[in-house]
Parts: structure tokens; C-alpha cells; sequence
């Protein structure tokens, strides 16, 4: 039976359509080989990409780098003030930096492939990015996220994920602080409590949980909370966030699936708990998921289950 499931404090809701599930090898994808005449991201190509912001080095080459992207989706011009003109009409310029974070020098290796240790430098990397860009004029939000694969819109093979820091909160970001604002108490430290026995739980270690959420929008989707309240990355315990991070992404290279992850920080003077939505993209909404409500065929239980290889 079909089940109408609301977010946990958003107001939007999803359909559970267990009547369309499928097993977990269903949702396998296959393999394609992406031919590419050259990679602008492997090292000694350094030269078809624009300034370098930052880089981290080991045996004197770097090992993870970042630099503005070359076809950026924000610029640091014009006016970054948010203005209303007769009622209905809002904007700006869309101000900031967008860059490009190459996550690995081995092209062959994608974010599941690589060690904790890497993953550990990885956050580094976003941590320092964040610091460095909040503090720059017309930055209200530093929005770290990656997209895996054809089907999560990613056009390059190479692994790497991005930032846009902009003149904007992210919109649900800002509805995740609004709507905890309702609670006395933080929501996601409750829900927290409540997911650690449930069915949805699917890893923990010392510092952090991940579970399938009840009102999952994707199949497969997950997240991952530290377990006391943390509002930003630089806080974090990062040894058992790569190794919960990794855990993730090692199932989900068994379906070779693309994914989006981003990650979820409080902007300064909020007290939003930190966290990182992880969100394969194994189905294609349609037309029913733009009126509001979104079909998932895989039930976050079902989805826990192929976590925990139960």
C-alpha cells in the first residue's frame, strides 16, 4: 500500500510506492565509457584551468586542488544587494565565486575509490574554502556540493565537486533554520535520537550517524549528522566523518550510481545542526514530482537495509 510521508519539520511531502519496488541490483548502473580527447583536470594540464585558490600538497605535487571555474555560474561584479521593484520584482546580481575542487591527481579513481585519509584532506580543503570565502563581501552562504555521474549532471569524468559562494542562503538551508526555529529544542538533535534504533539507522561511530530519511526523496538517499550539535564543518570530528562518508559511498559503487551530495551549515548567527545530504539519482521525476510531491519506489527501510547488507 502506497504510504503519503511528511519531511521530518519541512513542509514537503513524498509517496512511498512499495508497489513499485524493486530490489536493490535492479537499480544498477551500467558502466559507460566516456571517451575525452584530453582531461583539463589531470596533472600536467594545469594550464587549461583558471587561477588556482588553493591546493594541497604531497611529495611536492599537488594532491587535491581548487580554482575558479571557467564558466562560473556567479561573478564577483556588479551589485550584490537583494532589491524589490514594484512588489513582485526581486533580484540582484548573481554575485560570488564559483570553483572547481579536483578531489584526486588519479583520473582513474572516483570519491568511493579513495582512502579516508584523502577524504579527511578533502574536508580540509572545503573547510578552508568556507573560512576564506564567508568573510568576503556580498558572500551570505559558501554551498559545497558534488555531482557524480551523467545522470547528477556532471559533464566531466575527473573526479571533482564544486563551491558557489553567493550572494544567497540556499533556499533549504534557509527552510531547514526556519523551520527549526519552531522547535524549542533543535529538531535534527530529536530526530537523531529517535533514527539511532530505528529501522532507517544505517552506520555510526563515535562522533556521527547516518540513516535513510523517513520521508526519502530519492531511493537510496541518506544522510549523515553528527551526533552532538555541531553547526559547521570546522568543528567536526573529520576522521569519523570520512570514515562514515566512505562507508556510503562504497555501497553505492556496488550500483555504480550517480549522486549529488551537499553540505548543510549554519550561516553565522543561526544554529542550524550540521549535516550532508547524500542523494543518488537512480529514478527521473516526472511530471507529478513538479506539482510538489515527490514517487519514490524505494522505502528508506528497504533502502537501510542495502546499507547495512542486512
Amino acid at each position: 500500500m502506497p504510504e503519503l510521508r511528511k519531511d521530518y519539520i519541512l513542509d514537503s511531502w513524498v509517496i512511498i510506492a512499495t508497489e513499485r519496488a524493486k530490489r536493490p541490483s535492479d537499480f544498477k548502473v551500467e558502466k559507460q565509457e566516456i571517451k575525452e580527447k584530453i582531461c583539463y583536470f589531470c596533472p600536467g594540464n594545469e594550464k587549461y584551468t583558471t587561477n588556482e585558490t588553493y591546493k594541497i600538497e604531497k611529495d611536492g605535487k599537488w594532491y587535491i586542488r581548487s580554482f575558479q571555474n571557467k564558466f562560473p555560474a556567479v561573478k564577483n561584479q556588479g551589485d550584490f544587494n537583494i532589491k524589490t521593484h514594484n512588489e513582485f520584482y526581486t533580484f540582484a546580481d548573481a554575485y560570488g565565486y564559483h570553483e572547481v575542487v579536483v578531489e584526486t591527481p588519479d583520473h582513474k579513481k572516483q570519491l568511493w575509490d579513495l582512502t579516508t585519509e584523502d577524504l579527511k584532506l578533502l574536508f580540509n580543503l572545503y573547510n578552508q574554502r568556507i573560512n576564506s570565502l564567508s568573510i568576503l563581501p556580498g558572500v551570505n552562504y559558501v554551498q559545497i556540493f558534488k555531482n557524480h555521474g551523467h545522470d547528477a549532471g556532471s559533464s566531466i569524468t575527473h573526479s571533482h565537486s564544486q563551491i558557489i559562494a553567493y550572494n544567497e542562503v540556499s533556499k533549504r538551508v534557509q527552510d531547514e533554520i526556519e523551520a527549526s526555529k519552531k522547535h524549542n529544542n533543535c529538531p535534527y538533535c530529536d530526530i537523531i535520537k529517535k533514527e539511532k534504533d530505528s529501522f532507517r539507522r544505517c552506520f555510526e561511530n563515535n562522533n556521527f550517524i547516518a540513516f535513510t530519511p523517513y520521508a526519502s526523496r530519492f531511493p537510496f538517499e541518506i544522510w549523515v549528522f553528527p551526533k552532538q550539535h555541531i553547526r559547521t564543518l570546522k568543528e567536526c570530528n573529520l576522521d569519523d566523518l570520512s570514515l562514515i562518508m566512505l562507508q556510503i559511498l562504497k555501497q553505492l559503487k556496488k550500483l555504480n550510481a550517480p549522486y549529488n551530495f551537499m553540505l548543510h551549515y549554519s550561516p553565522m548567527n543561526e544554529n542550524l545542526h550540521f549535516h550532508i545530504e547524500i542523494l543518488p539519482r537512480l529514478s527521473s521525476w516526472a511530471g507529478f514530482e513538479f506539482s510538489g510531491t515527490v514517487i519514490n519506489s524505494m522505502s528508506p527501510e528497504e533502502a537501510a537495509k542495502f546499507y547495512r547488507e542486512d
